[in-house]
């Protein structure tokens, strides 16, 4: 209650909005149709955007990440993880095991190792989880 009567919305009074008086099926079905024909480039342009910023993102990635490529017969160190210590060993223990050589390639930074007595290990492994080993 305002000043003693009731408030009303200008749709309860009866007095039309411009939008609403305007407006007419045919021309709201000109709008859909109009912006139905704009849907598809939208798309594209959103489809170019999504891409350009994927470019944006992977040279920002290359910019800041080492990138390490080894060849068949290099020698490499493989990372000892948490999981595959042994279960005595503490915080001086070795971070890194081996030497092994490089046998096979993968692509995409995965190698497949071989030890030294030639017997290949089961999985491949990333080019992050290796380093150079110099004799």
């Amino acid at each position: 209650m305002i000043y003693g009567t009731e408030a009303l919305i200008p749709i309860e009074i009866g007095e039309p909005s411009t939008r609403y008086v305007q407006e007419t099926e045919e021309s709201n079905d000109e709008e859909m149709r109009v912006n139905l024909d704009l849907l598809e480039g939208r798309r594209e342009y959103a489809l170019i955007r999504m891409e350009v910023q994927k470019q944006v993102i992977e040279q920002y990635y290359n910019r800041k990440a080492r990138l390490i490529f080894f060849k068949i017969g290099d020698f490499v160190l493989k990372k000892v993880f948490q999981s595959t210590k042994a279960a005595n060993s503490g915080k001086l223990s070795p971070t890194w095991e081996g030497p092994y050589r490089v046998c096979d390639i993968e692509g995409k930074g995965a190698y497949e190792l071989e030890t030294m007595d030639g017997k290949v290990l089961p999985s491949h492994w990333n080019a992050v989880h290796l380093k150079r080993y110099y004799f």
